[in-house]
């Protein structure tokens, strides 16, 4: 399974693809966030009114749909 570590080496194409399932990500708070994925996840909660173990939660599954993605792509 992809992990955070793996989603952060293209963080600007996976931010992208974030931004598609969470929306309200900004732009600006891009280089910021791919530090670390406790603040990924606070920050994802913060935005869309999710608690943070909604968030993780939410991460997770984005997670996995990105494992699938690369899959179907090799």
């Amino acid at each position: 399974m992809l992990t955070w570590t793996d989603l952060t080496q293209d963080w600007a194409s996976s931010f992208a693809r974030a931004k598609r399932r969470f929306p309200n990500l900004d732009d600006g708070d891009m280089p910021f966030l791919k530090l670390d994925r406790g603040r990924f996840e606070a920050y994802l909660a913060a935005r869309h009114n999710l608690t943070l173990s909604e968030a993780r939660e939410e991460l997770e599954d984005f997670l996995y749909v990105e494992t699938l993605s690369r899959e179907l792509e090799d």
